[in-house]
């Protein structure tokens, strides 16, 4: 069965080597086996239940929880490794970051900052200031 299996996987991913390659345009990377087939797996109410408290207490969804459960017979507990308030901070900094992208973007091109964009800006360091402190206080 694992040589099946595997002779499957080569032959996909040397047909996908055979495409042309295109530009990246950033984003998320392409999977190289995508998952788009689908099972549907029949259980009662309570059965659903259990399923599921279990996929979140392995801190995962449950499609991969069952998928790793059918594959390997167990699942590998998710661990998040970072602190909760790292994790919040990290998100807080991306979305600032994203705002500000969008804010260079647009000097970049030559156009001027109206008075909303000026006010954006002037929002986002001040927010940016405020998360220094509190990484700071959290650190001390």
């Amino acid at each position: 069965m694992e040589g099946k299996l595997s002779d499957i996987i080569k032959e996909i991913k040397s047909k996908k080597n055979k495409k042309t390659i295109s530009v990246n345009k950033g984003g998320r990377p392409k999977a190289e086996l995508k998952r788009n087939t689908h099972l549907t797996v029949m259980c009662n109410i309570i059965e659903k239940k259990i399923i599921q408290s279990n996929a979140k207490s392995a801190r995962t969804n449950v499609s991969v929880y069952l998928r790793e459960l059918g594959l390997n017979g167990r699942v590998r507990m998710m661990v998040k490794s970072l602190p909760k308030e790292v994790l919040q901070f990290t998100g807080m900094l991306n979305h600032m970051a994203a705002n500000l992208n969008q804010i260079a973007k647009k000097r970049n091109k030559g156009e001027d900052l109206n008075a909303l964009d000026r006010a954006l800006l002037n929002q986002e360091v001040r927010a940016i200031q405020e998360v220094v402190k509190e990484v700071k206080t959290y650190l001390e």
